[in-house]
């Protein structure tokens, strides 16, 4: 059930999505919360690496706004197909908004959900959801722009629970996340140097629910309460024309202040870094610097046998009196060499090896866009950061557009987004929602198409998280803890006729929590819908389904799902 404080909450994110669906617009410069090399405007040839004009963010197409609020009412039935539980029926009533703008200063878009849950059997609980997606950018200036994003979703709370990849009224190791992030980013050509600044200001929140049965009777891990996060960067540079190289020199710092455990993560860095083309198409680059990261956190207070206290909400006690316990330090030279190829305006090609973290570290990206129509990506991810840090950082990561499909079953929006750059995931960002730092190694791979009636995409990825914890305080039991993480998305849609459509997806992942005697999991589900308008904005939808999870040296779960809806879009 859910007290008066989840209800404000509630309220107060439906309020920023309402703000910030008016949002985000040109695409200037999008901070990053590490460093990032200086970005180009994707000519080819001689002109491959020449600085973009300042207003090349702002679009010029004819203006665009779409606002579609919508109330929807649906019946479920759902079946356990392996007996655990009897039929059951509940019904959803549901209140939303899909909305989009795209004019010379504003550009956003913004998909909100609100769902009340009716039960008719003490199996299901009447309760509330809120799922929603914004992002966007105004354009206050040519050169100055306000980015915002936020979110309500549903994640998993224990890597070590049940593996559910659609979340039922009933489901266990589920809680509901809140994310929110605003901030200036500035872009300026002043002769031939390139001006970049940018500031992020997060807020991340999310409520504390059961994790359900633990295998071999494990106790809970720390969850995740709330936290607030700062990024800020600045570089100066100059592409390669008047002199036979580039270069660029930037600053930036990030925070994130957690109220569990007091956990602070306070990193900043300054590089140079230099573009020497070998070719039209081929430059060398590389960059050195210097970087102090330090993460820390207080203890748990502790009971008379030096046990630590765990309070109502299922989360450690923060002992105030406790000294800073050190769970992770790194200060030192950081440095990355590599390639970056452009062969042509619509792909781009950028790979890089490095020292950081203490270690060696790989990062990169390639990008292929040869029309409107179809879009690949694929990146390679190295960051330390805390749960609010790197949804933070996913959300901003997401372009103004996207197709905001979601589960026609459960309403959730899917956790990969599809636009024509290619898909943009928060497989990763909502995973384990445990208290601690994490260093976070991510590879993804993207493609999205849209050709005529059809559109489709289809996401892979892996995850890799090292969690940061001191191991004399109540964390000690994760502290270099690895856990991993493998997924995978996909849609096909097809638009029949002018009045009715069909959309399947498939969606998966497999989790090793890394932790002694904790088995690995697996889930995976599929799904389909038909949508029919039947008159003016009246429509209904019929969709049916099937999800599987289990966890190893426990019987596999398998169960069915149909639904029948109306919707009436205003």
């Amino acid at each position: 059930m859910h007290n008066r404080k989840s209800h404000a909450l509630k309220v107060a994110l439906l309020g920023s999505f309402a703000i910030l669906s008016l949002p985000s617009a040109a695409q200037a410069q999008q901070i990053a919360s590490d460093w990032a090399p200086m970005e180009d405007d994707g000519t080819a040839g001689p002109a491959a690496y020449a600085a973009p004009e300042a207003d090349a963010g702002i679009p010029h197409e004819k203006p665009r706004v779409d606002v579609t609020p919508y109330i929807e009412v649906q019946q479920v039935l759902f079946a356990d197909l392996d007996g655990g539980r009897d039929v059951l029926t509940y019904t959803t009533v549901a209140a939303g908004v899909d909305a989009a703008i795209a004019t010379r200063r504003i550009e956003g878009q913004v998909s909100l959900r609100y769902e009340r849950v009716f039960g008719y059997d003490n199996q299901i609980e009447d309760q509330d959801n809120i799922s929603g997606l914004a992002r966007g950018s105004v354009a206050l200036t040519r050169n100055l722009s306000i980015e915002a994003g936020a979110l309500a979703s549903r994640s998993s709370i224990d890597a070590r629970g049940a593996n559910q990849v659609s979340f039922q009224p009933f489901s266990d190791n589920v809680t509901q996340v809140y994310s929110v992030y605003a901030g200036p980013t500035f872009a300026a050509q002043t002769g031939d140097l390139s001006v970049n600044a940018g500031y992020r200001v997060g807020y991340t929140k999310i409520e504390s629910e059961d994790a359900g049965i633990l295998p071999g009777g494990a106790q809970p891990l720390d969850l995740f309460d709330d936290s607030v996060s700062h990024a800020a960067a600045a570089s100066i540079g100059m592409q390669p024309g008047t002199l036979p190289f580039g270069w660029a020199v930037g600053v930036g710092y990030n925070r994130e202040d957690s109220s569990q455990l007091d956990g602070r993560y306070e990193g900043y860095y300054g590089r140079a870094d230099v573009t020497v083309p070998v070719l039209d198409t081929l430059a060398v680059v590389g960059g050195i610097g210097y970087e102090k990261i330090e993460v820390s956190e207080r203890d748990a207070l502790r009971d008379t046998l030096g046990n630590p206290i765990v309070g109502p909400g299922g989360r450690l006690v923060t002992d105030q009196n406790s000294p800073r316990l050190l769970a992770f330090e790194s200060d030192g030279i950081i440095w990355d060499a590599g390639v970056l190829w452009r062969p042509s305006r619509r792909t781009t090609l950028e790979a890089r090896y490095g020292h950081r973290y203490g270690s060696d570290t790989y990062i990169g990206s390639f990008s292929y866009t040869p029309n409107e129509r179809l879009g690949v990506n694929i990146s390679v991810y190295d960051a330390v950061q805390g749960f609010g840090g790197q949804l933070n950082r996913a959300l901003s990561d997401l372009p103004t557009a996207f197709n905001s499909n979601r589960n026609p079953l459960t309403g959730d929006l899917n956790n990969c987004v599809f636009a024509p750059a290619g898909g943009f995931c928060l497989n990763n960002a909502l995973r384990t929602a445990n208290s601690a730092t994490f260093r976070s190694r991510r590879v993804q791979a993207s493609v999205a198409e849209s050709s005529g009636p059809w559109s489709s995409g289809l996401a892979i990825g892996y995850d890799r998280r090292k969690f940061l914890a001191s191991a004399l305080g109540g964390q000690g039991q994760i502290a270099g803890l690895i856990e991993e993480n493998y997924y995978l998305a996909g849609y096909l849609g097809r638009e029949i006729d002018r009045r009715s459509s069909i959309e399947t997806n498939v969606y998966g992942n497999f989790s090793d929590p890394g932790q002694a005697g904790a088995p690995d999991s697996y889930g995976f589900g599929t799904n389909v819908a038909y949508y029919r308008n039947i008159w003016r904005g009246l429509s209904a939808t019929v969709a049916a389904g099937i999800d599987t999870f289990k966890v190893e040296d426990f019987e596999q779960d398998v169960s069915a799902s149909a639904l029948l809806g109306l919707r009436y879009s205003f």
